[in-house]
């Protein structure tokens, strides 16, 4: 696969780790879930797009005006089909701990433990929950948290990247002006996907990893 940059020890362990736990059978009292998060740019169209009309599609002037970029945070319970979205401003430390805050809080607030899939970025570790919460709260959080990061360079192993492109075809392909547009599109889109309560079938396994990619004797 071009993807893969080098079958290191820590790549392959890293990855095994992750098809091992995709292979689980769900467990409502540690659920998994999958982050990542992508940048959208605000931009403003310049003159109206002419409506489309019999014979004619709908046709948008090439010009615009940038009004500012936001930073959409998503994770996907691929088992139970459930997705939670929030935009921000930015995409530091402390709107990382916010976001998984919310998520262990609002989502899951009686579960034991989220096994969390993500990947190296330096937001996502245990440091941007310290330097976001009073330590008490920190550690309470963490205490219910069971990282799990992909191989660097190596997103397709994260299950959020999926739903982030479904994301990216279905609701904010385009132009889109404005932070509240963005949310309120955001909203209407995961509302109706966890209606319909689409999961992911992940069919990649340890096995199809050995066979694809011939490591077996890198383990040693």
């Amino acid at each position: 696969m071009w993807c893969i940059p080098k079958l290191n020890k820590e790549y392959i362990e890293r990855m095994e780790g992750l098809l091992t736990l995709y292979a689980l059978p769900p467990n409502p009292s540690e659920p998994l879930v999958c982050m990542d998060e992508k940048s959208k740019q605000l931009l403003r169209d310049v003159r109206p797009a002419l409506p489309m009309k019999k014979g004619k599609v709908k046709r948008t002037d090439y010009e615009y005006k940038r009004n500012g970029t936001r930073n959409i945070f998503l994770a996907v319970a691929p088992h139970e089909g459930q997705r939670f979205c929030s935009v921000t401003n930015r995409r530091t430390k402390k709107d990382f701990a916010q976001f998984i805050r919310e998520l262990l809080t609002k989502h899951y607030p009686h579960v034991k433990k989220v096994h969390l899939v993500c990947d190296n970025l330096n937001t996502h570790f245990s440091s941007s929950f310290f330097e976001t919460f009073p330590k008490t709260e920190a550690r309470r959080l963490l205490k219910r948290i069971v990282f799990h990061y992909t191989p660097k360079h190596a997103s397709w192993l994260n299950m959020a990247e999926i739903e982030l492109s479904v994301l990216s075809s279905q609701c904010i392909k385009g132009h889109i002006p404005t932070a509240q547009i963005l949310e309120e599109k955001m909203a209407q889109w995961e509302r109706t996907r966890n209606v319909a309560c689409m999961k992911i079938q992940w069919k990649f396994t340890v096995t199809d990893a050995r066979k694809k990619f011939k490591y077996e004797t890198e383990l040693n």
